[in-house]
This record gives C-alpha cells, structure tokens and sequence, in this order.
C-alpha cells in the first residue's frame, strides 16, 4: 500500500470515527483498538497499550492516542491525517449541535435525551477500561497489577498516579525476575 493510501485510510477511518463518538477519546478506545489492532493489523496490542499509556501519562488532550497511531503507521503526515481527521469533523459537530441547542431546549423532549447522554458515556468509558486493559494484559502479573489498579481507584480517594507508580514497580521489578 502506498504512502498517499496509508494516510487516506488513516484520515477515512479516524474521520468516520469522529463522527459517530460520544465521550471524546476515552468512549473511543475500544473502537480505536478494534480499528487499528483487529482490523487494520497497524498495531499490536503491546503497542497498543504502550502507545494508550503515554497518551494518557503525557500532558495534553486525550485524543493523543490517535496522532500516536498516526505517527506509528505514516510518519509525521500519519500524525497530521489522523489528528485532523478527529478534530475537524467533530469540531463543525459541535459547532452545528451549539448553535441548535438554544432553539431546541425549549422543546419537551430536551431534557430527557440531555438526562440520557451521561450514562451512555459513562457505559463507553467503562467499555474503553475494559478493552485496554484486555490489550494490556500479557499473563498473571499484568492481570494483578489491572486488577489491583481497578481496585485501588475504586476503593480509595488518593491520585490514582500512586496506583500507575505502583504498577510501574510491579513491572519493572516482574521485568527484573523474568516474569515478564
């Protein structure tokens, strides 16, 4: 596949994924890795999960991810497709969705579909934990440390960064003894 077809597909595919999300990037993530690992083959998981963890350790938006993607799969011109392809068509969207949302609040049905959408991003985000932690997960010790690190968040009210540090040390130290 040429270059010129590569950055096609990447704008197509993160274009067309732009317009159908809900929840901004984290809702995206099982879709991303259905759409970059499973059906495109440009990643595999390992990749997957290293790339998902620094965009979401570095600072910036979330979307990261997919100029990630872009940059593994084309370069710098994979970079600039992918996250254009995501921001633009969403941003006319947005753009659209603002400028009617003052002629339809008034209308009945309003604030039921605006009650609906927090649980319906809510079960997307859920859906992303679940599906990157199953692309993280390579044997005992990454189930323990996804596990501990669920249970951590879920349990406690501390920065869930000690729960990424903790795992980090569980990491490097199963690197270190060879379970890994």
């Amino acid at each position: 596949m040429s270059d010129q077809a590569i950055i096609l597909k990447l704008a197509m595919t993160f274009g067309a994924l732009s317009l159908v999300s809900v929840g901004g990037a984290p809702a995206m993530m099982p879709e991303i890795h259905r759409l970059t690992v499973e059906a495109a083959g440009w990643l595999t998981n390992a990749e997957f999960a290293r790339d998902f963890a620094l965009s979401q350790t570095a600072p910036g938006p979330n979307l990261m991810m997919i100029s990630l993607v872009g940059w593994r799969v084309a370069g710098f011109a994979g970079l600039m497709a992918a996250t254009l392809a995501v921001i633009l068509p969403s941003s006319v969207i947005a753009l659209i969705v603002g400028r009617l949302y003052t002629r339809f609040s008034i209308m009945a049905w309003f604030p039921l579909v605006k009650a609906a959408l927090p649980p319906l991003v809510l079960g997307l985000i859920v859906a992303s934990g679940v599906v990157t932690a199953q692309a993280a997960v390579s044997g005992v010790v990454g189930l323990a440390v996804v596990l501990g690190t669920a249970a951590f968040i879920a349990m406690s009210k501390r920065n869930p960064l000690f729960a990424i540090a903790g795992g980090a040390l569980v990491g490097l130290l199963a690197g270190r003894l060879g379970l890994l």
